[in-house]
């Protein structure tokens, strides 16, 4: 299948016939953080074996690339968000780079082409690496930067959960052991606030530390390129590759933090987090293996947040995370804190972090932009046409949504979305919901899309603080599927398969696709893993994440991939028809899921000879469809796709299930 290649033009992307496009697709996959196959967190490991891993196999194997990519291509889906890490390509150690795998990669990408999607690449991470409690780096870092990985979690610098769970005993959360979704608040402990603070401010807060003669922060940053140009030179020939995110929702380190803020206050564009709060100066002192007390806070809506509960002892066992030859914290060396005759910490630079040579810095403006105009270098010296899908900071493109900077050519607003409390908790809110904008109540369906109709608005207006406009495509947004104890696998267990174990998934879902169909916005699903197991404790098989619309404890043998039965979970909520392709700009495009009948209002444009192209799923409508249009001629329907041609001016189409 021959894919016409896309740009971008203003806040669209347009094909070569002049259509405006909306990419509906998914992330592949949730497993591909993890080597293959026995990666995943529902395994201990020390992660001895790091330079010895394979990620082939992720995001499945060859040989099960067809059942896959039918099964997406079935339900309408016309993108992919692919996924890889900087661990997956060099692994083994500085500039050996898996051969191996970049030719498994490549033909992945080249059979994605094969079945109809287009693919933006993603250099994902979480929480920088598998050794501080997520993925993305590889291992062999922290020996260049004098860290011991294998002491992080033993010094509570790192939250991992391979090294905290009670595997003799699995299938279950251990709220003692490892919180629900507490991986995220690895980004305040000392194993990121380090790593993350090097990677971008590396030659403002550490001008001295060197690794093979270079900066630490060119050191890493020229790593991290040289594996996307590894994959850069293999995909492009393909024209369906639309480019490459510049790097999934990076950390900020400790830049822009006084040395003693613990993040206690909490305000509008910096609100407070759950869990332990910890200072810059707590994270470095205490990886020195000294313990620390410190707040621990816990969410009360009453109060407006996340507020301090208790106080929480770290490293009582007094380890420090420094390998014996290193010289030390980069940053007491460079004077940001010295410790005195009583081996306390003394601040010498309280704006250590915020200022460098008495000028206020800014982390986007100062950091991640030049970092994202670098990307957009790298993969575009390559192929010169590709887009830079640009993320900041995950919170801050929801709680302050501007690019403080100039962007790279050819950007994509590419920011992440998520209903907050439905993430961290595991349980859509409904009827009543609360607004984390706002913090107030709001009610029923109408309430709840109404709600995300804001927040994403706030998103899509990123887009217009770069002169003409970019496109926003929303990254990431999805639901967990283990709701409220992983209810739905109770009653799938016992026998039950009917789709409405799955009520309360679809209509979360619903109204997040509602709210996207509303403002028109591209978007990819987190997430699709293709080892997704019914199991607490497994789930997408990192982290106890669940995400994934797809799992193989939901196939029933002899069932069609795209119908219940054949591995998906809540296909109503993602499954649904939307407009791919508009002969001219689109004024509404709503679907009813209670009646699937959908509507899509545009105003047609005759100089363009290509017409509209609608995606109507055969899940939705086994039957075939009943067509009403306005102004509007059929031109086709045929392999869930439907073709309709304006005559010029307001033209509409209506889509019912026969």
């Amino acid at each position: 299948m021959t894919l016409e290649k896309l740009s971008p033009k203003g806040e669209w992307f347009v094909d070569t016939k002049g259509r405006k496009v909306i990419l509906r697709g998914v992330n592949l996959g949730g497993d591909t953080k993890v080597p293959y196959p026995s990666g995943g967190t529902q395994y201990p490991t020390d992660f001895s074996d790091h330079k010895e891993v394979s990620f082939i196999g992720r995001p499945f194997p060859l040989e099960e690339a067809h059942v896959h990519f039918t099964r997406l291509k079935l339900w309408g889906f016309n993108a992919l968000r692919l996924l890889t890490t900087w661990e997956a390509v060099e692994h083994k150690g500085p500039n050996l780079y898996d051969e191996a795998y970049l030719n498994y990669f490549t033909e992945i990408v080249r059979l994605a082409g094969e079945y109809g999607f287009y693919v933006f690449i993603d250099f994902h991470q979480d929480v920088w690496s598998r050794m501080t409690g997520g993925d993305g780096a590889p291992g062999w870092i922290f020996e260049k930067l004098g860290i011991d990985f294998k002491k992080l979690s033993e010094a509570d610098a790192a939250i991992v959960m391979q090294r905290v769970y009670d595997y003799s005993n699995p299938g279950i959360r251990q709220e003692n052991n490892y919180q629900t979704m507490c991986w995220s608040q690895n980004y305040r402990y000392a194993g990121n606030g380090i790593m993350w603070t090097l990677f971008f401010g590396g030659r403002d807060f550490a001008p001295h530390f060197l690794i093979d003669g270079k900066n630490v922060q060119d050191y890493l940053q020229d790593h991290y390129l040289g594996c996307m140009k590894q994959i850069a030179e293999r995909v492009k020939q393909f024209d369906f590759v639309l480019g490459f995110d510049s790097l999934n929702e990076p950390g900020k380190g400790f830049i822009g933090r006084a040395m003693n803020d613990r993040g206690l206050v909490n305000k509008d564009e910096d609100p407070s987090k759950p869990g332990l709060a910890w200072s810059p100066i707590d994270a470095l002192f205490s990886s020195h293996g000294h313990s620390v007390d410190l707040p621990y806070l816990t969410l009360k809506v009453w109060k407006g947040g996340f507020v301090p509960t208790k106080t929480v002892t770290v490293n009582q066992k007094q380890v420090s995370i420094w390998l014996p030859e290193s010289p030390g914290d980069p940053f007491q060396l460079e004077g940001a804190y010295t410790l005195t005759k009583d081996g306390t910490p003394f601040i010498e630079k309280n704006d250590f972090f915020q200022k460098v040579n008495g000028e206020e810095k800014d982390f986007d403006r100062d950091y991640l932009i030049p970092f994202m105009r670098t990307v957009g270098k790298t993969i575009q010296e390559i192929r010169s046409d590709w887009m830079v899908f640009i993320e900041r900071e995950a919170s801050d493109a929801f709680t302050h949504p501007h690019l403080n900077g100039e962007v790279p050519k050819l950007s994509v607003n590419a920011a992440h979305w998520y209903d907050i409390l439905t993430l961290l908790f595991k349980t859509f809110l409904y009827p009543i919901a609360i607004d984390t904008l706002t913090k107030r109540p709001v009610f029923g369906k109408s309430g709840i899309e109404a709600m995300y109709v804001r927040q994403l608005t706030r998103i899509k207006k990123t887009a217009d603080s770069v002169p003409g406009k970019i496109p926003s495509l929303v990254g990431e947004f999805g639901i967990p599927f283990d709701l409220q104890g992983g209810k739905a696998y109770k009653e799938w267990k016992k026998g039950n398969h009917s789709p409405k174990i799955w009520k309360r998934h679809v209509m979360a879902l619903d109204a997040m696709y509602n709210a996207m169909d509303k403002l028109f916005l591209s978007n990819t699903l987190w997430n699709y893993t293709a080892s997704n197991e019914n199991d607490l404790m497994v789930g997408d098989g990192w982290n106890q994440e669940d995400l994934s619309i797809y799992s193989k404890d939901q196939i029933i043998p002899g069932s069609d991939p795209d119908v219940y039965g054949g591995g998906g979970r809540a296909i109503e909520g993602f499954c649904r028809p939307y407009a791919a392709r508009i002969q001219g700009t689109p004024t509404k495009m709503e679907y009813q899921l209670d009646s699937r009948e959908f509507v899509l209002e545009w105003n047609s444009d005759v100089s363009i000879t290509e017409p509209s192209m609608i995606k109507i799923p055969r899940f939705v409508y086994p039957n075939g469809v009943q067509i009403v249009l306005s102004n509007a001629e059929k031109i086709s329907e045929t392999n869930g796709e439907l073709t309709v041609k304006g005559n010029g001016g307001k033209s509409s189409v209506t889509v019912r299930p026969l």
